[in-house]
């Protein structure tokens, strides 16, 4: 399979012990370090104001993963009016360096291809055109888009034997996020070449995906992690001043991974918002995992600092896969913590300092045997027939209440009071 098509994965070893030691030694040991979360949760107040714009999110991958190359079934701009009207205002999504660049230079691209990879990025032929699809569609119906920059060419990958390959150089990751800032940011040429589309620029990027995984990273990951941050940190900085970098999402022991990050010289300076992918068997749970994440950048002087949960789902994936993760459930069980999850967001994000929750995924590609995330998607793709699960009644209505809505139009901003 070429990088173009190749699909995000999920290794059957990323999440081989989320909660069966974090909810009870991790808990323990967070509370006896950093405080008690229990003690902070019972002086919130409830929210009486709907949350800010963009808060509430879904990341999309799978069958959406390269929207260029879909079949009309999952159009990707339907996908996204479909998001719209079920509360969606906020998409993350991978921006595929592989798509991009996946030629070192021009004479290594294919005559068949060159009209594909005309733009010239430092040198290195480039294709906008799956990204600008994304962000075009995205920007036409006001919902912003958190962009997390992974996956790297052959030209620049380092072998990563547990999964996908890292960087072998910060310097062409950091050129590449630099490009996409000045083809999406505020002075874009995105928007210069497309001014019938609204123009919403991107302010927000997030450098890479669970590098505390090895999946996503060799380990230990901390110290060539934060290479490569501090390279794409400097460099958007420089294409936008006013450009938010968000750390790569944490998972399973989140916290001691941001304390991995924080023994490297000056990395609390390279980041200005945190992120953690949280899975967990109860609603409940994953508050607390959001607690003690926010527990542990309090320790480390990072309080002031936002957090986004940008990964949290149940797999309706009980009995359909060789994946038995605790949090696996079924459709009515997958709807119903949906359902108490959302609540319990919009009552303790201030809490928690939360900027915004992507629930994973839009849309899973469902066959028999399938890795568990699969079955994630508050609708389900099989064989090209898309159908919605009782999960996207539960965050539709989750996500209206939250928002104060009682339905919502053809764009994110669109809100008809209840």
């Amino acid at each position: 399979m070429t990088a173009r098509h190749r699909p995000r994965r999920r290794s059957p070893a990323m999440l081989r012990w989320r909660w069966a030691l974090i909810a009870t030694v991790a808990a323990f040991a967070a509370v006896a370090v950093f405080g008690n979360p229990a003690l902070a949760r019972s002086k919130r107040a409830p929210a009486v104001v709907p949350v800010p714009q963009g808060f509430v999110g879904v990341d999309v991958d799978g069958p959406l993963d390269t929207p260029n190359t879909t079949p009309n079934t999952l159009d990707f701009g339907n996908q996204v009016q479909s998001m719209v009207a079920n509360g969606v205002e906020s998409i993350r999504v991978a921006f595929n360096w592989a798509f991009a660049q996946p030629y070192a230079s021009f004479s290594q691209v294919p005559v068949a291809d060159r009209d594909e990879f005309s733009t010239n990025i430092d040198g290195r032929p480039t294709d906008f055109s799956a990204t600008d699809e994304i962000v075009g569609a995205a920007a036409s119906r006001h919902v912003t888009v958190l962009p997390t920059i992974l996956y790297a060419p052959p030209w620049d990958a380092k072998n990563n034997p547990n999964g996908i390959d890292t960087p072998a150089r910060a310097a062409p990751y950091a050129q590449y996020a630099a490009a996409l800032v000045a083809r999406y940011g505020p002075r874009g040429s995105f928007w210069r070449q497309n001014p019938t589309i609204p123009k919403l620029p991107i302010r927000m990027w997030q450098i890479w995906n669970e590098p505390d995984l090895s999946y996503y990273w060799q380990q230990p990951f901390a110290k060539s992690y934060v290479s490569l941050l501090r390279r794409a940190h400097s460099a958007i900085k420089h294409a936008d001043p006013g450009a938010q970098v968000v750390l790569a999402s944490l998972t399973n022991l989140a916290w001691v991974s941001l304390g991995q990050i924080y023994k490297i010289g000056g990395a609390s300076k390279l980041f200005d918002i945190a992120a953690v992918n949280g899975f967990t068997k109860t609603p409940a749970d994953v508050i607390l995992y959001m607690q003690l994440m926010r527990n542990a950048m309090d320790h480390f002087k990072a309080g002031h600092k936002p957090l986004i949960a940008t990964e949290l789902s149940w797999p309706s994936a009980q009995g359909k896969t060789p994946q038995h993760y605790d949090f696996n459930t079924t459709e009515a069980g997958q709807a119903r913590n949906i359902a108490t999850l959302l609540p319990l967001i919009g009552k303790d994000r201030v809490e928690l300092g939360l900027a915004a929750f992507y629930y994973y995924t839009w849309i899973g590609a469902e066959t028999p045997g399938a890795p568990a995330f699969s079955f994630a998607g508050l609708l389900r793709d099989q064989n090209g027939q898309v159908t919605a699960k009782p999960a996207l009644v539960a965050y539709r209505k989750g996500a209206l209440a939250l928002e104060h809505c009682k339905r919502k139009g053809s764009v994110a901003t669109s809100c008809v009071k209840g």
